[in-house]
């Protein structure tokens, strides 16, 4: 009986708000707070108020916090109470993380002397919230600020404005801050140098990066596990393995244990050269090193086998992950199907979604994207409609990706009406259609040949302000070259331009194709070149486009285009088509061999060969002028050593002869007359092959 007249003691529930705050129980612990405060007329401790606060900062209820230090700064008579430096500090903390710097400041400023005294963690606080929200000027001048008020920077101040100039590419400035540093004698630990260094490797400052290394070192500054990782995904990201597998094994020599975000991005990178053996194997290291092979990982390797194409690898890893019980998110349930869909097995895809559902992962915008597109895929239209407004029905957000997949499928069977409406639908939804958006229909109205309707969707995209796309202007472009509109054709190509767009291999076929069929083979074998020149590598379709447009063109005509006024530039492809045709070359091998010779010009050999290949299996045998342009185009490579190796030479006298006539042409255009090292080579090959060529017994005459 006695028990029941007894009251819990202000250290009891201190002692239970604490427990409740750092067990992350924050509602609790706020209600016994208001408790102890009403029922008993007296505070928690400051340990267990500042748990509490710290709590509710964490947890994103920062005015909650504001509120609840408001009360923490007054007892019965007024006076200051259960508040320090380190209750001030919590309360900063939450506005900087909200974004609210200047009343930070603020605050700062109207606690300073009354039982708080300012001191560097607070301005740090402050200029790590400006630098993160990308203020470099707000965050520069609470610098200044603190320095004149006398307060020494840290080296957390110094590494707060560094890692904000980083993001935005200032070295300048960064080299300045670490000037200062030094001059200071703040040591710059390890992870400022680490910021520093990934920053520069992503803007592709290799150089620059490794003069921070040099200084790092120069500074006494080791190099960490971290460093190591930063330079091993620059090193993968750039197809350079064996230097990432070197990185790792200078990391070990120093002592330094390689983690899973060293192993990671080798395994990715393995995974795009398709040694699925060596990215397994980095998952295994993982599991070595004690780090089990967590959701990143698998995910990494996943969508690397997946990019490859090796969708049954990708399935295979997923039960295997499943049975260490790592089991898939979303994402990786949305690359999986993805690969299933595009290899055509959408029954399997489906089966993915009824697993995911049953494991209650809910699917985003992204899965059912993937999950319509397999359907339209699949040619099953009226299923992914009925998938798209079951999720819409469910008051579910099929998002931007969804809506556009729905107006894609659509756009691919013609229904423009239909992709219309679903358009409206997006906007009333409040989706903005996007550049793939408008790209999409623009795309739909020139395959139904209604160019007038892809104009005006096109008008409507600029005056919505969205940034036209290379698929954009390939479509419009193609619409032009239906029609045979050649003139608009090519301002619109020019007008890509003025979005800084450069032209993909579509783009450049699409106008192949257009002034062939228009009858300008100057102009189309002119883009063709044009093309090379830019690095674009052609395709199938471009050779199509240029072999039969070539091969379908008048011999009698005038093949170097001077009757085309408008152009006075010589075309290199027709130069040796007309040579060949006046010299009896058939016109289909005249066409493929021109096109060779175009190839080699611009250094593209191996796509040369492989056109070459192609000729092979049509019944084309190499000839002379095939065997020549091949010879130019292995010696600008630089391989003059080994050209024998690469490509056979069985041409008889005759043959070198009609080979060398072709190669001093080719000198004309690639050495403005100068002999050429292949032509050089012909004519040593046409003197060995006059000697090989007398009998046996004129032979060791000459040789006496």
């Amino acid at each position: 009986m006695k028990a029941q007249h007894l009251n819990p003691t202000r250290e009891a529930l201190s002692a239970l708000i604490l427990a409740y705050a750092e067990s992350g129980s924050i509602d609790r612990a706020l209600l016994l707070f208001h408790t102890l405060r009403e029922m008993h007329n007296c505070f928690p401790s400051v340990v267990s108020s500042n748990a509490l606060l710290n709590g509710l900062v964490k947890s994103g209820k920062v005015d909650v916090a504001l509120q609840l230090y408001d009360k923490m700064l007054q007892t019965d008579d007024g006076a200051c109470a259960v508040v320090d430096n380190y209750s001030t500090s919590i309360v900063v903390k939450g506005l900087c993380k909200m974004g609210k710097m200047e009343e930070g400041r603020r605050f700062i400023k109207d606690r300073w002397g009354k039982g708080c005294v300012p001191h560097v963690v607070f301005y740090n606080m402050i200029i790590d919230g400006y630098c993160k929200k990308g203020d470099l000027q707000g965050a520069t001048r609470v610098l200044k600020e603190l320095k004149m008020k006398g307060v020494l920077p840290t080296v957390q101040t110094y590494g707060a404005l560094i890692n904000g100039f980083c993001k935005v590419g200032e070295f300048d400035a960064v080299d300045q801050l670490l000037t200062e540093m030094v001059a200071r004698g703040l040591n710059v630990n390890v992870k400022v140098f680490n910021n520093i260094i990934d920053s520069q490797y992503k803007r592709g400052l290799v150089s620059k990066a490794a003069e921070t290394m040099i200084r790092m070192a120069e500074m006494g500054c080791e190099p960490d596990i971290t460093t190591y990782n930063v330079m091993i995904n620059f090193s993968c990201k750039g197809g350079r393995i064996k230097e990432a597998d070197e990185l790792i094994e200078k990391a070990k020599e120093r002592g330094l244990l390689p983690n899973k975000f060293s192993y990671t991005p080798l395994m990715h990178a393995y995974c795009k050269q398709g040694d699925y053996v060596k990215a397994s194997n980095m998952l295994f290291r993982i599991a070595e090193i004690g780090e089990k092979p967590d959701l990143v990982s698998y995910g990494a390797f996943i969508h690397g086998v997946v990019v490859a194409g090796e969708i049954d690898v990708a399935l295979m890893v997923r039960e295997k992950m499943m049975e260490r019980d790592v089991f898939p998110d979303a994402q990786i349930y949305n690359v999986l199907m993805s690969g299933l869909c595009k290899k055509g097995r959408f029954p399997a895809s489906k089966l993915l979604l009824s697993e995911m559902l049953d494991r209650n992962v809910p699917p985003d915008a992204y899965v059912y994207a993937t999950l319509i597109d397999g359907f339209i895929r699949n040619g099953e239209l009226n299923e992914a409609i009925k998938l798209f407004e079951l999720i819409i029905g469910k008051g579910m957000d099929p998002g931007i990706v969804g809506y556009n997949a729905m107006i894609k499928g659509f756009c691919k069977l013609g229904k423009m009406t239909d992709a219309l409406s679903c358009l409206n639908k997006m906007e009333s939804v409040h989706h903005a259609p996007d550049e793939y958006t408008y790209s999409t229909i623009i795309d739909g109205y020139v395959k139904q040949h209604d160019l007038s309707s892809a104009l005006k969707m096109f008008g409507q995209m600029m005056k919505d302000k969205i940034k036209p796309n290379v698929i954009t202007y390939t479509s419009l472009i193609n619409g032009f070259c239906m029609r045979a509109d050649m003139i608009r054709a090519e301002k619109v190509f020019r007008g890509m331009k003025s979005f800084n767009l450069e032209p993909n291999v579509v783009t450049y076929t699409v106008l192949v194709g257009g002034f062939f069929k228009a009858g300008k083979p100057k102009k189309a074998t002119s883009i063709f070149e044009l093309m090379l020149m830019n690095s674009c590598l052609p395709n199938d379709a471009t050779f199509h486009y240029l072999i039969n447009g070539l091969t379908n063109t008048t011999p009698s005509s005038d093949l170097i285009g001077k009757n085309e006024s408008e152009e006075n530039e010589r075309s290199l492809i027709l130069d040796f088509f007309a040579m060949m045709i006046l010299d009896g070359w058939e016109q289909v091998i005249a066409a493929y061999n021109s096109v060779i010779i175009c190839l080699c010009k611009h250094g593209m050999v191996d796509t040369a060969q492989l056109l070459q290949t192609k000729m092979l299996n049509k019944g084309f045998l190499i000839d002379s002028v095939c065997f020549t342009a091949l010879l130019h185009g292995l010696f600008q490579k630089g391989k003059s050593k080994e050209w024998r190796n690469i490509i056979s030479c069985d041409l008889n006298n005759i043959e070198l002869q009609t080979a060398l006539k072709y190669s001093l042409t080719l000198d004309k255009y690639l050495y403005r007359g100068r002999l050429s090292e292949a032509s050089v080579i012909l004519q040593t090959l046409i003197e060995d092959s006059k000697f090989s060529d007398l009998p046996e017994k004129d032979q060791n005459v000459v040789e006496k």
